[in-house]
Formats: structure tokens, sequence, C-alpha cells
């Protein structure tokens, strides 16, 4: 899942970043209020962890902005005040959820997938599609009950294609959600379809249905029904 991390001071970002990366998330960083900004105008989020004292800005700001213009976006606030008119305010203007400094980095990641699995399947511990069973805790997928051996981005690329069931990704949009800002450094877009030959194959072989159609000119639409 795309998550922004909004935090200036820099060795706890690294450490936040190093943690969401090992788990598996496509994480990006923003340690400024115009920096942030410029992203959540630019992308779209699963999630947005933001602290609210920024040096060239409050974070308070950035919470409605994303709620203007990505209601979806799940927010999760990270202060170092344990403020009760922050955090009510935050919550007021649609964040989720609000987090006092110091915290467990295992405390943020169990929030943040709770976070995720709410807004995305509606609190779903179990999410199926077809003879698809995605087990989100554990990064788990199973075609009647056989698992498939993902990669990341296959697994990431199936979650986006199930949360967008009939809907059709264009290349582009499915390459910046696996890859955020650094899609810009890419040659070509040809990993794209190198990725969803596989997780197609994969599928197939296991006994599930080629549930990706190509939509020719246009990208790829997921289907199970």
């Amino acid at each position: 899942m795309k998550i922004l991390l909004i935090e200036d001071e820099q060795a706890l970002s690294s450490s936040i970043l190093t943690y969401l990366h090992h788990e598996g998330y496509n994480c990006e960083a923003a340690a400024s209020y115009r920096e942030a900004r410029l992203k959540a105008s630019d992308y779209t989020y699963a999630c947005v962890i933001v602290d609210l004292t920024l040096p060239d800005g409050n974070g308070l700001e950035i919470v409605r902005l994303l709620k203007e213009n990505n209601p979806e976006t799940g927010i999760i606030i990270i202060s170092a005040k344990n403020a009760l008119d922050d955090k009510v305010t935050g919550l007021d203007l649609g964040a989720d959820d609000y987090m006092t400094k110091p915290f467990h980095l295992s405390e943020l990641n169990a929030r943040l997938r709770s976070l995720i699995r709410r807004r995305n399947f509606n609190g779903q511990k179990t999410i199926r599609a077809g003879k698809l069973e995605v087990f989100p805790e554990q990064a788990a997928v199973q075609v009647e009950e056989t698992t498939l051996t993902l990669t990341k981005k296959e697994y990431d690329l199936l979650l986006f294609f199930i949360s967008n069931q009939k809907r059709v990704l264009t290349k582009d949009s499915i390459a910046e959600h696996l890859w955020g800002d650094h899609v810009e450094g890419l040659d070509s877009l040809d990993f794209v379809y190198t990725h969803i030959k596989n997780l197609r194959r994969k599928i197939v072989e296991a006994g599930g249905e080629d549930y990706i159609q190509t939509v020719y000119g246009l990208g790829y639409k997921f289907s199970c029904s």
C-alpha cells in the first residue's frame, strides 16, 4: 500500500521509513509543509502519516487539504504534544487516528493495517474475489487453499486490482501505484506488462481464472463475475 510520511525529524523519519519498507509498504517521505503539499496534490495515497509541527507550516492544514481533495485517504496524526485541542481538531477535520510520540513502530504498523483494511475492504480480515482469498495481515493469497508465491509488487498489484474491480486502470496509474514518484526515473512502462503477465500465470496455474482483462488502447480491468 502506498503511504506518505510527513515528518521533519530526520532520524525518526528514516527509522519509520525503514520499518515500513521492511513491512512491505510503498512508503515516501516529505520533510516540510511545502513538500507535503506538493506530494499530496500530485499523488493519491492509501494513508498519510502526518506530524503536526513542521518547520514551514501546520500539519493540520495538510489534513484539511487531504480531506478536501482526497477524502478516501486514511490519515494518522503523530505529534510530540499530547494536546487535547490538537487531537480534537485533527479528528474533527477527518483524521482517523492520533498517536503521541514516542511510540513503538509495531503499534504504528498495527494501526496502519487496521486503518487500510477498514477503509479499503470494510474491515474484512479476509478478502474474497472469485477463487482468490487474500489475507491482508499476513500479505498472503490463496487459490482454493493453494498459497501463491507472489513478489511484493505482484501482491501490491493484485490488491490494487481487487480494490478497483471493474474499473479500467491505465499503465500510468498502475506504475504510479507500484513505484510512486520514483516512476519518473524509469525508462519505460514495460515492467507493468511483465508483472501483470506473471500475476496472471500464477493465478491460473494454481487453479484460478484469468481475472485480469486487457482493454486495448486503455489499460487493464479486474473482473471476477
